[in-house]
């Protein structure tokens, strides 16, 4: 019974029946261009007078509303309301204007169905609740019995009078369910006649998919760079406490190591959050490459009391600027994991060299602990896998012995998609 009245009464059906009132005060000023037509034609003076004439005047001012529907705004208009209204959900709306015959034939029919149903419970509305208040309180209210109000003569009856409240109960019953039943409907083809096009559909498809892609690339962008910096910063002041009395040359080569560290990251992170705030962030600081910032790297890990060995057999001033920033990510993601998995001291090896048309990347460290699996490796590996496979190359991390952690990385040096395909016989 619950169910029954929330679904007649409830707040959506009340919000629906608005809706449909509005399509009746939308209605109105067609059906008096109908009544202007309907009573030259049919002689007579008096068109609001006859229930006949009334939908007459509504069946041809029906017509002029699909003809104005193709007002631009006709169909964002229509979608918010269905909207707010209805209880449609947005994705399943148009709000542009239409624009292709289709959008503009699928428009006008809607536009023609809210008219025409808001226009029947718009009248019901206005017609039906005094005629079931009259019929509810009529038993009790002998004055109304004398004065007739043009009601029916079978309520001289003593068992149809005692019948009047339910039958105008009933009636209001009836108006409520015609309410939420035409709104339902509306509800219903709301998406079929207001919804995007395939084209439409198509195109926000891509646009999300696009949006997707920046945000996944200043997510890796911030925990590559924030991460690596957070991870040499306390490595760094570790080591800068634990020699601070014994040897303070070293504790100060930490501290403008964790200052260095510092300021680079408050530039990468305003780079990043430039993007992010304005799509495009002119004047901030350009994102780090090999060529540029690989000796400062290593020098920052060092200064935490890591010890690095590069062997660096190639030159990244060749390298093409892509390639070269990020093959800087993929080395400082691989000192950034030796910084937490390896041992206090512990030697890492860093070897970057070009064979056969390809950077290779490789950063070996022993493992103080359990090595990381790498299923739990986080979401630097990851990333790491990801920007190599963008650039047509591979990237794998794991254990390479008993207490050894491997990382490989191989990119091509030139686009995988300008490179000469293969002919097949001729």
């Amino acid at each position: 019974m619950s169910a029954t009245a929330r679904l007649l009464f409830g707040r959506r059906a009340r919000l629906r029946w608005i809706h449909l009132i509005l399509g009746g005060a939308l209605a109105m000023p067609y059906v008096l261009v109908g009544s202007v037509v309907v009573g030259p034609v049919t002689g007579a003076t008096d068109v609001f007078g006859s229930l006949p004439l009334q939908l007459a005047s509504f069946g041809v001012g029906l017509p002029l509303a699909a003809v104005t529907s193709l007002f631009p705004l006709t169909r964002p208009l229509e979608s918010a309301a269905v909207r707010w209204l209805c209880g449609v959900d947005a994705d399943r709306l148009a709000l542009t204007p239409a624009r292709t015959r289709g959008e503009k034939g699928r428009t006008a029919a809607w536009f023609t169905l809210h008219l025409g149903f808001g226009g029947i419970i718009a009248g019901m509305s206005l017609a039906l609740p005094p005629f079931a208040v009259v019929l509810i309180v009529l038993p009790v209210l002998a004055g109304l019995r004398d004065d007739r109000l043009g009601l029916p003569e079978v309520l001289d009856h003593t068992w149809a009078l005692a019948l009047a409240p339910v039958a105008g109960t009933l009636s209001l019953v009836a108006l409520a369910g015609c309410a939420a039943g035409c709104g339902a409907l509306l509800a219903r083809w709301a998406p079929p006649l207001l919804g995007p096009t395939p084209r439409e559909r198509l195109a926000a498809a891509e646009a999300r998919a696009a949006d997707l892609a920046v945000r996944n690339r200043l997510a890796r962008e911030l925990h590559d760079s924030v991460g690596h910096a957070l991870s040499a910063v306390a490595l760094q002041a570790s080591a800068a406490r634990r020699v601070l009395d014994s040897d303070p040359e070293f504790a100060r080569e930490a501290l403008a190591a964790i200052e260095d560290t510092t300021r680079r990251t408050v530039g990468e992170l305003d780079a990043v959050l430039g993007v992010l705030r304005e799509g495009d962030a002119p004047g901030t600081a350009p994102a780090p490459t090999l060529a540029a910032d690989l000796d400062g790297l290593l020098r920052r890990t060092r200064a935490g009391g890591q010890r690095v060995r590069a062997t660096v057999d190639a030159d990244p001033e060749a390298l093409p600027p892509l390639l070269s920033r990020e093959a800087y990510r993929i080395v400082q993601e691989g000192l950034s994991n030796a910084l937490k998995h390896a041992g206090e001291r512990a030697a890492v090896e860093l070897r970057i060299t070009v064979t056969g048309g390809a950077l290779e990347i490789t950063v070996e460290n022993p493992v103080d602990g359990p090595a990381p699996s790498r299923a739990g490796g986080g979401h630097g590996l990851r990333g790491m896998a990801d920007r190599a496979r963008l650039l047509g190359g591979t990237a794998t991390a794991g254990p390479t012995g008993t207490r050894t952690w491997r990382l490989h990385a191989t990119l091509p040096t030139t686009d995988p998609y300008d490179r000469p395909r293969r002919r097949g016989p001729a």
